[in-house]
């Protein structure tokens, strides 16, 4: 799966413009290479009606509220998402989680009220700068995977992707280097196969989410257990978006 995630980015117009241009180059793209790209709220009905007629490409929110509904102003919840026709949901990115206060305990009433709701929660997870260098970045992501999963089933756990998300290389430059990007994964998994078995854990796609472009995504999709990747500054335009979508059809091949 390649995954783009346009942050504050692209209103409706500028989202139908970019899925115009798209359109040609992902309808080649084989089956086993999924396409999503997270759009802002407003956007999203316009990048639904717009990406119609691929079904490779799906459309996803970038946050929701775990309420059906109240007196949450500024909110949106699952059922709404449901209305534009959006099939995704990023959940627990670190910018939430940095400047909004999400928590791991909101991300896991998240994750399951998008589960319920029939949308397919992207679960983000990572460690900060300072986490990695005092050595703590496993215990982090371990700690996170496993309260995102609290109370989710095996069955739904299967249908979840993972984003691995080292904050330190989120719109730096920066980039785990694919060794790194490999051992973190691998963990993840390992985590996952204790939660669950090994079939869940193998089944679930975890991405990497870190700065990922074209001149470095063939070496990273490469990994064993890099499953795809979450884009962002790549991912608004759609010629760079387009070659990070081939690398995956190379990787996959």
């Amino acid at each position: 799966m390649i995954a783009g995630n346009w942050k504050m980015n692209h209103g409706a117009a500028d989202a139908a413009d970019f899925f115009k241009k798209l359109k040609g180059e992902v309808s080649t793209t084989p089956k086993n290479v999924e396409v999503l790209v997270c759009a802002p709220f407003t956007s999203l009905a316009a990048s639904v009606d717009a990406a119609k007629g691929i079904k490779t490409i799906h459309v996803g929110a970038q946050n929701m509220h775990f309420e059906a509904s109240g007196a949450y102003t500024g909110e949106v919840s699952a059922e709404m998402l449901k209305e534009t026709g959006c099939s995704h949901v990023l959940v627990g990115h670190s910018e939430r989680r940095q400047y909004f206060a999400e928590t791991d305990e909101t991300v896991n009433l998240k994750t399951k009220k998008a589960l319920t709701e029939g949308i397919v929660p992207v679960v983000c997870v990572g460690e900060l700068l300072e986490e990695r260098k005092a050595d703590k970045h496993f215990d982090v992501v371990t700690t996170q995977v496993e309260a995102a999963f609290k109370d989710v089933s095996a069955k739904d756990a299967a249908t979840i992707v993972i984003a691995y998300e080292p904050v330190w290389a989120i719109g730096t430059g920066e980039v785990a280097t694919p060794e790194q990007a490999q051992e973190m994964h691998a963990h993840i998994r390992s985590v996952l196969g204790k939660l669950y078995d090994t079939g869940v854990a193998d089944t679930i796609r975890i991405l990497y989410g870190g700065s990922m472009k074209p001149s470095n995504a063939p070496e990273l999709l490469g990994q064993k257990d890099v499953d795809g990747g979450l884009i962002g500054g790549a991912s608004l335009k759609a010629d760079s978006f387009n070659e990070l979508i081939q690398a995956a059809e190379k990787a996959s091949s």
